[in-house]
C-alpha cells in the first residue's frame, strides 16, 4: 500500500460516521499491542482553544528539549498536521505502513463480530503507533468530540488533563444543555489525576468540582483575575499571570491570553511532576507559539484575517476582537458555514460591523451552499455576493476590494486552509 492508498482507505471510512464510544478502539488497540500504553501524555479536550493551548503546551515542551508528540484535529491543509512529533508531521510512508496493520487488525475485529472503526478511531490508532515506534517523552493529546467517549480517552492516565473554554456545539453528541456538555468534556479527569481549568461559568465549574471529588482529582483553576493585559496589537500581546510578570505571545486576540494562561498553569504542574522546565523555556515557547488559522492576518493591501471561528462563542469572540484590533470599521466578510452548525446565532455579532458579505461553501459535505447562505445573509444586510468557489471570492476581494479595506475569512476550519495554500502559506 502507497501513501495514496493509504489515505483512500482512511478517506472512505467517512461511509462509517462517527460512533461513540471505546469498545472499538479498545479492541483495535489490543490488536495493534496497546502502543498508547507507556507514554505520557497531556490531555486537553473542550469546545474552544483546545488546539491553540495545544499549540503552546507542546512549544514550550519542545523549548525544554522533550521529544514531544502532538495530535490534533482537525488539520488545516495536510492531514499530515494531525499527527506530529515536534515540527515534523508523520510522512506519507509512515501512514501508509501503520495502515497496513490497521487495516490487517480492522480485518480480524470485522470477523470477531465488530462494527467496523470510524476514520477518527483509525487516525487515533495511528498516531498512538507513531509515537509509541518514535519513543516520544510526552504526547500532546487533542481529543476530537467530547471527553469521556472519545477515542483518545482510551489512554489509562495522563500527567496532566487540561480543559478549556465550554461552550455550545456538536449536541447532537454532547447533549443539548451546557452542563451536559460539560459532563462528557469531565470524562478525561483521571482517577487521583490532575486538571487544569479555564474560567468557567459556575454552572459548569461545579460538573467539574463534582468530578474531581469523585475521582479524588487534584483541580487548578485558571482565574481571570489573575490575569492582567499589559499589551495588545496586531504583532504581539503582553500580559501578567499570577506570579509571572511580562509574558509575551504572537497569537492575536484577548481569548489567546486566557488560553496561553491555561497553558502556563499546566506547564507549573509538569514542572511539579518532574519536568525540567525553565522560565527562559516557558517565555520562549509561548512567544514562539504559532497556530494557523486563528485571528491570522494573511495579506496585507488589502488586510486579510482567517478565523476558524465555527460556532457561536468563537464568532462572538471574533467579533469583539475586531472591534477591539480596528474600532470604527466596517469590515467585508468572507463567510462559509457548515450545515449542522447555529449559524444563525453565530452570524448576528457580524451583522452591525459588516460593509459587505461574501458568501462561499466549504470542499465539505456538511457545507451551507454558497447560494443558500446568500439568501439567508440578505435577509439581514443589503451588500451580500457569492462565489461557487473560495478561490473565486479570494481573486474578487485582492483585485477589487479597496487596499484600504479590511476583509475577514470565518465560518469554518475547512475552508480556512484554502486559503492558506491560496496565499502560498506553509
Amino acid at each position: 500500500m502507497n501513501y495514496e492508498e493509504a489515505m483512500g482507505y482512511i478517506t472512505d471510512t467517512y461511509k462509517f460516521g462517527s460512533k461513540m464510544g471505546l469498545e472499538r478502539i479498545k479492541r483495535l488497540l489490543e490488536l495493534l499491542g496497546n502502543p498508547q500504553k507507556g507514554l505520557k501524555y497531556v490531555h486537553i479536550a473542550g469546545t474552544n482553544g483546545k488546539g491553540s493551548t495545544t499549540a503552546y503546551i507542546s512549544t514550550v515542551l519542545m523549548e525544554a528539549g522533550y521529544k514531544t508528540g502532538i495530535f490534533i484535529s482537525p488539520f488545516i491543509q495536510r492531514f499530515n498536521e494531525r499527527i506530529r512529533i515536534n515540527k515534523e508531521e508523520i510522512s506519507g510512508e509512515d501512514i501508509a505502513k501503520y495502515i497496513v496493520k490497521i487495516k490487517d487488525m480492522i480485518g480480524v475485529m470485522v470477523s470477531e463480530g465488530s462494527s467496523h472503526p470510524t476514520e477518527f478511531e483509525i487516525i487515533t490508532a495511528m498516531g498512538f503507533m507513531h509515537y509509541a515506534e518514535n519513543n516520544c517523552d510526552i504526547v500532546v493529546l487533542e481529543t476530537g468530540l467530547g471527553g469521556i467517549i472519545d477515542s483518545t480517552n482510551i489512554i489509562d492516565d495522563s500527567v496532566v488533563s487540561v480543559i478549556t473554554t465550554i461552550a455550545f456545539d456538536h449536541q447532537q453528541y454532547l447533549g443539548n444543555t451546557i452542563t451536559e456538555i460539560a459532563e462528557k468534556k469531565a470524562g478525561i479527569i483521571k482517577e487521583n489525576g490532575s486538571v487544569v481549568i479555564y474560567p468557567q461559568s459556575d454552572e459548569v465549574m461545579e460538573v467539574f468540582l463534582k468530578e474531581c471529588q469523585i475521582k479524588n482529582a487534584k483541580l487548578y483553576k485558571v482565574l481571570s483575575e489573575n490575569v492582567n493585559i499589559i499589551s495588545s496589537d496586531t504583532t504581539s500581546q503582553a500580559f501578567d499571570f499570577e506570579e509571572h510578570k511580562g509574558l509575551q505571545i504572537s497569537l492575536l486576540g484577548e481569548h489567546q491570553i486566557y488560553n496561553a494562561s491555561l497553558a502556563v498553569k499546566a506547564i507549573e504542574v509538569l514542572k511539579e511532576k518532574g519536568f525540567h522546565i525553565t522560565d527562559e523555556n516557558l517565555r520562549n515557547g509561548l512567544f514562539n507559539t504559532k497556530w494557523p488559522g486563528r485571528f491570522e492576518i494573511v495579506f496585507r493591501n488589502p488586510e486579510i484575517i482567517i478565523d476558524g471561528a465555527h460556532n457561536v462563542q468563537g464568532a462572538n469572540n471574533l467579533a469583539e476582537n475586531l472591534k477591539k484590533y480596528f474600532p470604527d470599521t466596517k469590515f467585508v466578510f468572507i463567510v462559509g458555514i457548515l450545515s449542522d452548525k447555529d449559524f444563525e446565532h453565530m452570524l448576528s455579532p457580524f451583522f452591525p460591523i459588516a460593509e459587505k458579505f461574501i458568501a462561499v461553501a466549504p470542499d465539505y459535505y456538511r457545507a451551507i451552499k454558497a447560494n443558500d447562505l446568500k439568501a439567508y445573509l440578505e435577509k439581514f444586510h443589503d451588500n451580500v455576493i457569492s462565489f461557487d468557489t473560495v478561490k473565486g471570492a479570494l481573486d474578487y476581494v485582492t483585485a477589487e476590494v479597496d487596499k484600504n479595506k479590511i476583509i475577514c475569512a470565518f465560518g469554518s476550519l475547512y475552508y480556512i486552509g484554502e486559503i492558506r495554500d491560496y496565499f502560498n502559506l506553509v
